[in-house]
C-alpha cells in the first residue's frame, strides 16, 4: 500500500466506492484513489477506452483489489451497464461513495477567446463536463441504500475568467449549480453532493490549456501559503468529504487551493515577483495569436477531436 501520510484501515475501512476519471499517477482522481484505499475503501474504477483502461489497469495493482468498469459518460447505455455491474461486484452491498472527475473540451477551443466558442464543443463539453455527474447520480442513488457521498471536481474558472478556460469555465459553473441541485435533491435519502475546487495543478489534460505552467506559476506567487496545490491535497480533502468525517457537509464549493480563491488584490512585493510570470506569459499569448490568427471576428475552422484525456479541474483527468 502506498504511503499517503495515513494509517490505513481508517476512516474508509468497510465502506466501498466508485472512482471515475483515473487517467494516470499526476491525475486528482489518482490522489483521492490513493489516500481512499489506504484508508480501507474497496474501490471500483471507471474507464472511457482501452487507451486509458491500460494505464488504470497498471495503476490499479498498486492499490490491491480494485474492480475495473469501461464507460464512456456520454453514452446512456454505458452508465446503465456500470450502474448494473456495480451490484455484481459487491453483492448485497450498498454503495457509498462515488467520485466524478470528469471532463472534456476540444484542447483547440482552450487557445483565443471564449468568443469564438463553436457550437459543436459547447454541447460536448457541457455534456461530458456537467450532465455526466447527474446522470451518473440518476442510476447511482438507488444504490446507496445506507446514504453517502457524491463529490465531484471544479475548479476557480467557474466563478472568474481564467485565461484559455474558456468554455470549460462554463461548465464547471454549471457543475456547481448542480452540485446545490442535487444536493436538494437527493439530502431526503442521506446523500451528501459535494465539489472540490483545485488549485492548478500540472496534470497530463491540464497541458491542453493554454499557458497552463504560468497559471501554476502565478498561483504559487500569489496564494496565501505560497505552494502549488498537489494530488495528496485533494486526497484529503476529498476524505473528509466521502467519509463520516462530511457528514454534516453538503451542497458546498471546498476550494483546496492553499488560498488562492480569497486574494483580491496581489501586493505589491508580490506584484514585483509576478512580474516575469507575467511578461513570458504576454509573450506567449502574442507568439500564439500570431501564429493562429485568433484575432476577434476571424473564423476560425474547429474539430471536436476525441481524445484520451479529459480536463479534470483543474484542469481534468479522463475524458469520458
Amino acid at each position: 500500500m502506498p504511503d499517503n501520510g495515513v494509517t490505513s484501515g481508517g476512516l474508509l475501512s468497510g465502506k466501498r466506492g466508485l472512482i471515475m476519471g483515473v487517467a494516470n499517477e499526476r491525475s486528482l482522481a489518482w490522489g483521492i484513489a490513493r489516500v481512499a484505499a489506504a484508508h480501507g475503501a474497496r474501490l471500483a474504477l471507471s474507464y472511457p477506452g482501452e487507451a486509458v483502461g491500460r494505464r488504470v489497469r497498471g495503476l490499479a495493482k498498486e492499490l490491491g483489489a480494485v474492480d475495473l468498469i469501461a464507460c464512456d459518460v456520454s453514452s446512456d447505455d454505458d452508465l446503465d451497464r456500470m450502474a448494473a455491474d456495480l451490484p455484481k461486484i459487491w453483492p448485497g452491498q450498498p454503495v457509498d461513495f462515488v467520485v466524478h472527475a470528469v471532463s472534456y473540451s476540444d484542447k483547440n477551443e482552450l487557445a483565443g477567446p471564449y468568443v469564438q466558442t463553436s457550437r459543436r464543443n459547447f454541447a460536448t463539453a457541457l455534456d461530458i463536463s456537467c450532465y455526466s455527474f447527474t446522470a451518473v447520480a440518476q442510476r447511482v442513488a438507488p444504490l446507496m441504500r445506507d446514504g453517502g457521498s457524491l463529490l465531484t471536481l471544479t475548479y476557480l474558472g467557474s466563478e472568474r475568467a481564467i485565461p484559455h478556460y474558456n468554455v470549460m469555465g462554463v461548465a464547471k459553473a454549471a457543475l456547481e449549480a448542480s452540485v446545490r441541485y442535487l444536493a436538494v435533491d437527493l439530502g431526503r435519502q442521506n446523500i451528501r453532493v459535494n465539489a472540490i475546487s483545485a488549485g492548478p495543478i500540472k496534470t497530463l489534460a491540464s497541458s491542453g490549456v493554454s499557458g497552463m505552467r504560468h497559471l501554476v506559476k502565478w498561483a504559487e506567487t500569489n496564494a496565501p501559503l505560497k505552494r502549488n496545490t498537489t494530488i495528496e491535497d485533494v486526497g484529503r480533502a476529498a476524505l473528509s468529504l466521502i467519509s463520516d468525517l462530511g457528514q454534516g457537509i453538503t451542497g458546498e464549493i471546498v476550494h483546496v487551493d492553499n488560498g488562492y480563491n480569497v486574494v483580491g488584490m496581489v501586493a505589491i512585493d508580490e506584484a514585483l515577483r509576478s512580474a516575469p510570470v507575467l511578461i513570458e506569459l504576454g509573450k506567449q499569448l502574442a507568439r500564439q495569436t500570431a501564429a493562429d490568427g485568433t484575432a476577434l471576428g476571424k473564423e476560425k475552422d474547429v474539430v471536436v477531436a476525441p481524445q484520451g484525456d479529459a480536463l479534470d479541474s483543474p484542469l481534468d483527468d479522463d475524458r469520458r
